[in-house]
């Protein structure tokens, strides 16, 4: 198997890990989530940087995970999980709607650059300007600050 499988393999493998484990809706099973998101995002930044060669499986990997996550991840807020996590405002709770909203417009962006498969580093950045101002913007309503 060639490294660039084995990535996917990975990739895919920590996607359904990810799904099982975080169904419990608790802090760390969403702090799970975000990592997987983040991780993605950290590998389409170094591509898009260029201090990881283009890859387009890896790409593909990336947003399918970003795609995946964003959808489940509004699942893991449900009533009464609303204390024992620092991070989440409790503004996620009254406005359901709009967080679930921001989670869907994140996966659909997703989808669309994995449909329309960005093909160099240069649109890599651009996927990432989209995508990035998604997470931007859900954090400043609904994540706390450390």
């Amino acid at each position: 198997m060639n490294w660039k499988a084995a990535a996917a393999a990975v990739a895919m493998a920590g996607m359904a890990f990810g799904s099982v484990t975080a169904a419990d809706g608790t802090h760390d099973s969403r702090v799970a989530l975000m990592k997987q998101i983040s991780g993605s995002a950290g590998a389409l930044a170094a591509i898009a940087k260029g201090t990881k060669p283009y890859d387009a499986e890896a790409v593909k990997a990336a947003l399918t995970t970003i795609a995946t996550t964003a959808k489940v991840f509004p699942d893991q807020f449900k009533p009464g999980t609303e204390t024992g996590d620092e991070a989440a405002s409790p503004k996620i709770w009254e406005n359901m709607d709009d967080f679930k909203a921001r989670a869907a417009k994140l996966s659909a962006d997703a989808e669309t650059a994995l449909a329309q498969l960005p093909a160099d580093p240069a649109a890599i950045g651009a996927t990432m300007n989209t995508l990035g101002a998604n997470c931007a913007g859900c954090h400043k309503a609904y994540r706390l600050g450390k």
